[in-house]
Order: C-alpha cells, then sequence, then structure tokens
C-alpha cells in the first residue's frame, strides 16, 4: 500500500522545523531515518497532512562531550552511534547495543532520535538510555526543555511531547558509569524486534562484592522498565549469588504487565525476562572491575 495524500517539506534549520510544527500542530509529523514511521504510512495505520522531513537539518547530526555529559543529536544515523570511537571509549554498552538493532542496512538510515521518539518498549536505545539516566532534551519556539526518560515514555508509543516540539537531542552523564555492563535479548531471528531485553550496570570493590547495580528490562511492560533501587538491594554488599539473583528476578518482575502476541504469550515474556535478568547480572559481575571504595 501507499500512504495517503500530504503535504510535504523539507526544511533546512531548526528554526524553520519548529516553525513548521507549531503551525501545523497535531497535523504535522517529523520524518527523520523513516525505519519505523514509513511502514505504519504505507500501511495506513496512521495518516498524515504534513510531513516534516528534517534530514537536511544537519544541526541535529552529532555525537559530543561537554563537561562530562554524552550529547547526541536526534538525527544521529544508529550506525553512526555504534562506530562512535567517543561512544566505544565512553560508553561500551551503548555501542554493544547497536549491533542488537535490526540490520546494518535499517541502523544506516534509523536514527537515535526516532527510535526514542517511537517509545516502542521492545526498543534497545530507549532502554539503555534509561538505565545509563538519559535526559530528553525537547525543544518548541516558545521553550527549550528537558525530561529524565523515566518521565517521558507514557504508555505504549506515547511519550510526553506536545505537537509542537521537537526531540533534538539525548543527554547522557558519563562520570559515573559502572563498568560492568551487559545487554541481552531474545528475538524469533536475528535483526527481528526484541520479544524481551534487559540491560544491567554493576560496580564491585577490591573485594569482588557489588556496590553499585542497575537493571532495567524491556518488553514486559507498556514502558522501559527501570528496577527499582530496593528490589536491588539484597546483592549490594555481597558476591553474585544464583539464590539471590533468582529472588530479584521475581522481585523485579512483579508489577508488570506484558501483553501476549502472536509471536510470544504473556507467560512466555515473563519466563524469558527472568532467564535475561539472571544472564546480565552474571556478565555485568564478571566484566566489572575491581575497585576501592572510598569511605
Amino acid at each position: 500500500m501507499k500512504p495517503s495524500k500530504f503535504d510535504y517539506y523539507r526544511p533546512q534549520t531548526l528554526e524553520e522545523t519548529l516553525n513548521l510544527l507549531a503551525n501545523y500542530g497535531d497535523e504535522g509529523k517529523i520524518l527523520a531515518g523513516g525505519q519505523s514511521f514509513i511502514p505504519i504510512l504505507n500501511m495506513r495505520m496512521s495518516e498524515v497532512d504534513c510531513l516534516i522531513d528534517i534530514n537536511n537539518v544537519k544541526d541535529l547530526d552529532y555525537i559530543k562531550i561537554e563537561e562530562d555529559i554524552l550529547k547526541i543529536g536526534t538525527l544521529t544515523r544508529q550506525r553512526s552511534l555504534e562506530q562512535s570511537d567517543l561512544v566505544f571509549d565512553k560508553l561500551p554498552l551503548l555501542r554493544e547495543t547497536c549491533e542488537f538493532i535490526g540490520h546494518q542496512q535499517t541502523r544506516n538510515r534509523g536514527t537515535v532520535g526516532g527510535s526514542v521518539v517511537h517509545a516502542d518498549p521492545s526498543a534497545e536505545l530507549p532502554l539503555v538510555f534509561l538505565i545509563l539516566g538519559g535526559k530528553a532534551i525537547i525543544q518548541s519556539e516558545i521553550e527549550t526543555r528537558e525530561t529524565e526518560l523515566n518521565d517521558f515514555f507514557l504508555t505504549y508509543l506515547t511519550t510526553d511531547m506536545m505537537p509542537d516540539e521537537l526531540l533534538t537531542s539525548i543527554h547522557v552523564p558519563i562520570s559515573d558509569v559502572p563498568t560492568g555492563y551487559a545487554f541481552e535479548e531474545i528475538s524469533r531471528r536475528h535483526g527481528d524486534f526484541a520479544l524481551v531485553s534487559a540491560v544491567c550496570l554493576m560496580n564491585r570493590n577490591i573485594s569482588g562484592k557489588i556496590t553499585d547495580l542497575r537493571l532495567a528490562i524491556g518488553g514486559v511492560d507498556a514502558v522501559p522498565m527501570l528496577a527499582d533501587e530496593e528490589d536491588l538491594k539484597p546483592l549490594i554488599g555481597k558476591h553474585i549469588e544464583e539464590e539471590i539473583i533468582d529472588e530479584i528476578a521475581e522481585s523485579v518482575l512483579e508489577m508488570a504487565e506484558p501483553d501476549g502476541d502472536l509471536h510470544a504469550s504473556a507467560e512466555y515474556r515473563m519466563h524469558i525476562a527472568k532467564v535475561l535478568i539472571k544472564k546480565v547480572m552474571k556478565k555485568a559481575y564478571l566484566r566489572a572491575e575491581r575497585k576501592e571504595v572510598p569511605n
């Protein structure tokens, strides 16, 4: 199928883009990489009056560090993120995760901002930005604001952005990222959408005991799910233990409400979520450097 009729604009600057969004409101939609949005339009699952193609707005394509913050422009291609030496040096978890996103052809076109704004609870980048404490930088003609990603995702395919707003960048702090990291997902085939994904960050001290632990799971709720610190406390100050990991997996998933579909039942998603949680925690533990912890 082909999309319904729409007006097409190709702004050259951020100012032009924001002006078009202000004028068209709900009727205007942004086109970046188009890896999710174009199929939706072609199948007429959504219709637009105005398509605003931002691919010529070069100021939105960058990866840089300022004051211990990794700043990633919304138009940055997923492949650029994957190949960035800066990302590999500062946030190897982010680079490793990119390898799970679709195929190289889709990563060549797909953008960082598009993945985040699409807000698919199974998507890789929103989950990893969430565990890294990332913030969404959002602009309109009136103001610029930033929001924690935990507040940015509202429900399935829905964010807190207004119709006249544009996600311009993602900011990720790099100063206190734990050294142990792991990302895993289960999909029907390599390159397919993940059924469930899990990511873990971990630090341990000189004696091997865990001092910092973060965990996030995708595909088990309407939004990417960040584990509560209280659920992770049983492992703090201890070595990795199978029994405690099992307890944490059960506790973290108590509030999860996965949907079943033709690819996987809700019960199966819960089962593989527990498997992946245990897998990423063990892998992150092995990767974590032993460090002296200040008193």
